[in-house]
C-alpha cells in the first residue's frame, strides 16, 4: 500500500521556522502524486547586523536541525530535503560532504538532498546541453562570512566566482521581505562577464525572478529552491517537467 496522496513520493522538508519562501515555492513545483511535509527548525528571528550576529543565527540553526530531522522521520519519508542553505555551503565542498554524511546517518540511510550540491548538479545539467559554465555570479541574503563560505564551495567545485552580491538581510525572517525589484537588480549586478547566475538563501523568493531573468539575460539563472526541488525529484526518479521555473524544470 502507498500513501493515498503521496503515491509517488513523500518528501520530508527541513526548514527554519523563520522561512516563509521555501514552502510555497516547493508547493508550486510539486507534481501530482508527490507531497511535501515540513518539519521546522525552531529558531528565533534574531537581528543580523554583522558577521558575529550572523554566526549566532547560524548556530541556532545548527543546534535545532537534527531535532527537526528526527521529527520528520516519523512520517516515513522517501527522501529528506534540506530547505535551508547557508550550512550546506559551510567550509566548502568538504564541509558539505561532512554535513551530508551526518544527515544520512541521522535519517538511517534515507536519501538527503542539500542545496549546495543540488545547485552544482543543476549547473552540470545546463552544461550537458550547452556551453561549459566556469564563471559565475552569485546573489545571497548573507553577511560577508556567509558569502565567503558560498564562494569557497563553488571554488572548490572548480568555478570562478566573478561577481557576488550579499544583500545583508537584517534577520532570517526578513530575508523573505526582499522585493522582486531588489532581486532583479542583484541578478543584473552579478550577470556581467559570467556564464551563469546563482542564488543562495532559501528564504529569498527568487524562483519566479530567476525564470524571468534567465529569459532576458540569455544565460542560466539558478534559484536554489528550484535547483533543490528539481534535484530531489530527479534523484528519486521523478522526471515530470514544469513550465514557469526556467529551463531546469522545463527541459532537464
Amino acid at each position: 500500500m502507498t500513501d493515498s496522496l503521496g503515491s509517488r513520493m513523500k518528501f520530508a522538508v527541513v526548514a527554519p521556522s523563520t522561512n516563509t519562501s521555501v514552502e510555497p515555492e516547493y508547493a508550486a513545483m510539486q507534481p501530482r502524486g508527490v507531497t511535501n511535509h515540513f518539519s521546522r527548525i525552531a529558531i528565533p528571528n534574531t537581528k543580523v547586523t554583522d558577521d558575529d550576529s550572523f554566526m549566532v543565527m547560524l548556530q541556532s540553526i545548527r543546534d535545532a536541525t537534527f531535532d527537526a530531522v528526527d521529527v520528520s522521520m516519523s512520517m516515513d519519508p522517501g527522501c529528506v530535503v534540506m530547505g535551508m542553505s547557508a550550512e550546506t555551503f559551510w567550509d566548502g565542498a568538504e564541509g558539505a560532504a561532512r554535513l551530508h554524511a551526518k544527515m544520512v546517518e541521522r535519517t538511517g540511510g534515507v536519501p538527503v538532498i542539500m542545496g549546495s550540491t543540488a545547485v552544482d548538479a543543476a549547473i552540470k545539467a545546463y552544461e550537458s546541453v550547452g556551453a561549459p559554465i566556469r564563471k559565475i555570479g552569485i546573489v545571497t541574503p548573507y553577511m560577508p562570512v556567509g558569502d565567503r563560505n558560498v564562494k569557497k564551495f563553488f571554488e572548490d567545485q572548480g568555478y570562478e566566482v566573478v561577481n557576488l552580491v550579499g544583500l545583508k538581510s537584517p534577520s532570517p525572517m526578513l530575508i523573505a521581505h526582499e522585493s522582486k525589484q531588489t532581486l532583479k537588480r542583484a541578478a543584473i549586478a552579478v550577470s556581467g562577464g559570467v556564464d551563469a547566475v546563482i542564488q543562495a538563501g532559501t528564504n529569498l523568493a527568487f524562483a519566479e525572478v530567476a525564470a524571468i531573468a534567465e529569459f532576458w539575460l540569455e544565460k542560466p539563472v539558478i534559484a536554489i529552491n528550484t535547483a533543490t526541488y528539481w534535484h530531489a525529484l530527479r534523484s528519486m526518479g521523478i522526471m515530470d517537467q514544469r513550465d514557469g521555473f526556467g529551463a531546469l524544470l522545463s527541459r532537464h
